[in-house]
């Protein structure tokens, strides 16, 4: 089978497509699992009296008050990275199935 320039255009475009679509889901479930830890430190902050932050190397202790406030701004920035890597996760889809349409479109004929 032959197969035409413009439609291997589009199939190397749709690889390519394919490869952002992996480094999104990567950065997606890094962020998903940043904030599961959030979500965690902050479910066991409910429960402590006295509280402890890492910072670099060594573990200091904390206002809980200061540490629910800094955990609660990481979450939000989080879940707006989140939401956002999911639109371009959505939009990046779209593309593919359209481009993937159009390839299988060129190979019928």
């Amino acid at each position: 089978m032959k197969i035409n320039k413009e439609t291997q255009e589009k199939i190397d475009r749709l690889q390519l497509i394919e490869q952002n679509l992996q480094s999104i889901l990567i950065q997606k479930q890094t962020f998903q699992g940043q904030l599961l830890e959030i979500e965690n430190a902050l479910k066991e902050l409910t429960n402590k009296k006295d509280v402890y932050k890492i910072i670099g190397a060594i573990m200091v202790a904390s206002k809980k008050e200061d540490l629910e406030k800094e955990l609660n701004q990481k979450k939000e920035i989080l879940d707006l990275r989140l939401k956002n890597i999911e639109k371009q996760e959505e939009k990046i889809k779209e593309g593919a199935t359209e481009l993937q349409s159009e390839v299988m479109k060129n190979l019928k004929e």
